[in-house]
């Protein structure tokens, strides 16, 4: 729709660029001065989930892969505990990491739940504390129908018993990583969703991911103040027949809470972005949700295609998605040893499946254009290629060995030239955002986060090791045009066997 303002995104994706020499503030980070890894309310019980989590009957790669919806389910506090641990939860108290992989392990999202009564749990408005693998009640009472106008009326919004909220508090991420931090929003939003369609599909629980939502009023329902901490997309849990009633009149509320770090710095250009992107009613949510004007094409083939080759269904590992999140961990250094066609093939076409949503082509289609930068993959030549996912297969761009290429794109860190392959999403940013305006460039990104998560799981069930990479934007355009000319880059990760 072209009469959206879409410059604000264009600008700030500009600007937040990495160029050659930019490593050096990055590496000014000083750890000791690192926020509190949680948010913790002090005046408010914890109620405690259970500790002994049940498991999927069907694989993590399948879980990964899954497109059809579940029947209409009901989760119990059982399944919501195995849900926030399994995307938000400690998986290694020794070393504070996370279910789900965030840049830097600065882990700046915060999960909510608002839910109608459940058989085990009342209706509430709850926050997930990782840190002690409880919940917290903010406000009593059944407030679905509050995020049911926030949406514009969305379907799933008003048949789901729980809606699973995700917030940023951006000077968690932004203390390193400064005004780049709202890319990596997304980036790590997507590998929080990637982690809990996974588990929801795993539960046979019905999924569906919303970013059409008036923010001010999530953000309100929240007690949040959607400028140092922000509501950035919401999930629909479960299905039922009935619609939520009419919602308790929302209360201010004054919860205080741990402090972050004894101080914060502010970053304008966060604040400006994010402030272009927002929706101010549930009815522009409605209308940009069913925008009828049609996604940018991809452009087609101009080489030879090399088909892709998955693994057999019979080869593939068994293991839970469960099991496979607890054992993950980003991998730091790559064997140098060849990575197996099938296996990667395998990865790429499960990490294509995207959960349904308001925000993506709903015929399936990727917006990002997906290209790979292969230093040792068995009987695939080293060199540039790109996927087209509707032939299910890879084009050669260009060959040749592009080891130190792969490490000087991927922000000189050693990882890109010694994964077996690195894996860049792609788009031409200006034409998503013609059509969705500055809301488009949420849409770009966490795509490519979500895409990332999955290759990243489907990779950890294979035994594998992946990792998120940082990027200096305008050389990897450079590298892999005239294909990617026009494009912009939304992320990087790398894929290889482990070092030991």
């Amino acid at each position: 729709m072209s009469e959206y303002n879409y410059r604000a995104a264009l600008a700030y994706h500009a600007v937040s660029s990495y160029f050659p020499g930019d490593q050096l503030a990055v590496s000014e980070y000083n750890p000791k001065q690192q926020p509190l890894l949680y948010k913790k309310y002090t005046s408010l019980e914890p109620i405690a989930l259970p500790k002994q989590l049940a498991s999927g009957s069907i694989s993590a790669l399948q879980a990964v892969a899954a497109s059809e919806q579940a029947a209409n389910r009901v989760p119990d506090l059982q399944t919501l505990a195995r849900l926030c641990y399994y995307t938000s939860g400690l998986t290694r108290p020794d070393e504070e990491k996370r279910a789900a992989a965030c840049t830097g392990g600065l882990y700046h999202f915060e999960l909510y739940l608002v839910c109608g009564d459940l058989a085990d749990l009342p209706a509430g408005v709850y926050h997930y504390g990782a840190h002690d693998h409880s919940l917290r009640r903010l406000r009593s009472g059944d407030f679905r129908r509050v995020l049911l106008e926030a949406t514009g009326n969305e379907t799933a919004v008003a048949h789901a018993p729980v809606l699973a909220i995700f917030t940023d508090t951006f000077w968690r991420n932004s203390c390193k990583f400064g005004p780049r931090t709202y890319r990596h929003t997304f980036w790590d939003n997507g590998t929080l969703l990637a982690n809990l369609h996974a588990v929801a599909t795993s539960a046979e629980l019905p999924f569906k991911l919303i970013e059409s939502f008036a923010d001010d009023i999530v953000n309100s329902l929240l007690a949040i103040d959607g400028y140092r901490e922000a509501a950035i997309s919401l999930a629909a849990l479960g299905a039922t027949a009935e619609e939520p009633g009419n919602a308790p009149v929302i209360e201010e509320l004054e919860l205080p809470t741990e402090p972050l770090s004894p101080k914060e710095e502010e970053y304008p250009l966060i604040e400006d972005i994010h402030e272009a992107t927002l929706f101010s009613t549930g009815e522009e949510s409605a209308t940009w949700r069913d925008a009828e004007a049609p996604f940018p094409p991809h452009a087609a083939p101009e080489g030879t295609l090399i088909p892709l080759r998955p693994m057999p269904l019979d080869d593939w590992p068994t293991a839970p998605i469960e099991q496979v999140i607890q054992q993950r961990s980003s991998a730091h250094r790559f064997a140098q040893q060849p990575l197996s066609f099938e296996k990667l093939s395998t990865i790429l076409l499960n990490a294509l499946h995207l959960p349904n949503a308001d925000c993506f082509d709903p015929a399936g289609r990727p917006l990002n254009d997906i290209y790979l930068l292969v230093n040792n993959v068995s009987d695939l030549k080293p060199g540039a290629y790109i996927l087209h996912p509707e032939q299910k297969a890879l084009e050669l761009l260009k060959e040749g060995d592009f080891r130190k290429d792969a490490t000087h794109l991927a922000f000189d860190q050693k990882s890109g030239g010694e994964a077996a392959v690195s894996v860049y999403s792609l788009i031409a940013l200006e034409e998503l955002l013609i059509r969705d305006g500055n809301r488009g460039y949420r849409v770009a990104q966490l795509e490519s986060g979500i895409f990332s998560g999955n290759a990243q799981l489907a990779a950890a069930a294979l035994g594998l090791g992946a990792t998120g990479l940082e990027y200096y934007d305008n050389e990897v355009i450079t590298f892999f045009s005239p294909s990617a000319k026009e494009k912009q880059v939304m992320s990087l990760f790398a894929l290889g066997e482990r070092a030991e």
